[in-house]
């Protein structure tokens, strides 16, 4: 009688299987041999994460390093420039110069808060911006057709602000990218 022996799969491998897969990091043997985490090893991955989550923080108040989404500084330069508009129309009387003067800085800021990977999109945010904040600086009557003639009469006749905010963020953006590739090529 032909006696058969089977292989329990915990044995070991088959000829021709293939190796076992590696286990996960929560299976593997500890320093003492045992299987799985030891009872103090999550808390002290707690903490761990805690400590290097931890930021010095910068000016203000925030985390040095916090910035800015594409989406984010689209949003912030967008709302900023609507903002200033309503504030230069009930202030300054729809001064178009002061609201050119007010452009600038926010082309920068918006530059410099928006992420490294995200910082392309502040030049082409900037006149989004403009656009959108002329709405309540814009002479405007008789409707939406005169709302729009003078919606585009501002744009014309600001259109040297226009550029320059546009030109700052985008030699800003320049700068902040090479320096990034700088640093990436000296940490390569």
């Amino acid at each position: 009688m032909e006696q058969r022996r089977t292989r329990h799969p915990n044995n070991g491998p088959r000829r021709g299987a293939q190796p076992p897969a590696p286990l996960p990091p929560q299976a593997r043997r500890g320093p003492a041999g045992e299987r799985g985490p030891t009872p103090g090893a999550a808390r002290a991955a707690r903490t761990r994460r805690t400590v290097r989550a931890a930021r010095p923080a910068g000016a203000g108040g925030r985390p040095a390093d916090m910035k800015l989404t594409g989406l984010g500084s689209g949003l912030f330069c967008i709302v900023a420039m609507f903002l200033l508009g309503y504030l230069d129309q009930l202030l300054f009387g729809a001064s178009g110069t002061v609201y050119g003067l007010l452009f600038l800085p926010v082309c920068l800021l918006t530059a410099l808060w928006v992420r490294d990977g995200d910082v392309l999109t502040a030049p082409v945010v900037a006149p989004i911006a403009f656009t959108v904040g002329l709405l309540p600086v814009a002479d405007g009557t008789g409707g939406l057709a005169g709302r729009l003639m003078g919606l585009f009469t501002g744009l014309a006749t600001q259109a040297g602000w226009l550029y320059a905010g546009t030109l700052a963020a985008g030699v800003t953006v320049l700068v902040r990218r090479m320096r990034w590739a700088g640093q990436r090529r000296r940490q390569s």
